[in-house]
């Protein structure tokens, strides 16, 4: 007998209706994969009727929560034993997502996380990125290569270890922290995804420094 797909999707997204069409098509060709939640976290645009004509679940947040209070939204509604998260602009690339399943599916992982290949433009100076790393390496003596990656897959009984997601941007830290502590296995997967990269323009900063912010705020409260 074939086995059930074994994979919810929760995918957070905030204004993203020009390229969340193309995520969830591609999130769906993926065989493993039995239900997929979109949190729509207070966007402005039609983010939410285009997931729902998509064949998502749909939540719509009456404003913005940030991408933490969005995941632990969406969570409850998730029902299957392997939760994959994954940003919501990663379009037709996001089928390279199975490459998170299989480890978790063969139990050779309990949580995985995407590498990257290089941006293709340069961003900021690295600096939310070292802090991160060098905070994880701290607490729990894991080498990370991609320590903010979003996407991300692991079993539904780690993901019960790891709530409440901390706020905001900090949410990947306090995850992979809260997992190597408990001693489950985190093993980061390359893959040729893309996703909207921001720049060295005033948008951009903005976002770092807010990221800096939070995962240095994940970082003080892990100290305990």
């Amino acid at each position: 007998m074939e086995k059930e797909p074994a994979v919810s999707v929760l995918i957070p997204a905030y204004n993203e209706a020009g390229r969340i069409g193309d995520t969830l098509e591609a999130v769906l060709s993926i065989p493993e994969v039995a239900e997929v939640v979109v949190v729509d976290d207070g966007s402005a645009d039609a983010t939410a009727e285009i997931a729902r004509a998509c064949g998502a679940r749909v939540i719509s947040l009456e404003r913005n929560r940030g991408k933490g209070e969005a995941l632990n939204r969406g969570v409850p509604l998730c029902t299957r034993d392997v939760i994959l998260l994954i940003d919501a602009d990663l379009g037709a690339s996001a089928v390279q997502a199975r490459q998170l399943l299989l480890p978790i599916l063969e139990d050779e992982a309990d949580m995985t996380v995407a590498r990257f290949p290089a941006a293709r433009r340069r961003g900021g100076f690295g600096l939310v990125k070292g802090l991160a790393r060098a905070g994880i390496r701290w607490y729990t003596g894991l080498v990370m290569d991609a320590p903010l990656s979003g996407q991300r897959a692991l079993k539904r009984e780690v993901l019960q270890h790891l709530l409440p997601f901390a706020s905001g941007f900090g949410v990947e830290v306090g995850m992979t922290i809260k997992a190597a502590r408990l001693g489950f296995r985190v093993r980061e997967i390359p893959v040729v995804m893309t996703h909207r990269e921001t720049g060295r323009d005033l948008k951009g900063f903005i976002h770092r420094g807010k990221q800096f912010w939070h995962v240095a705020r994940v970082l003080w409260q892990a100290r305990g």
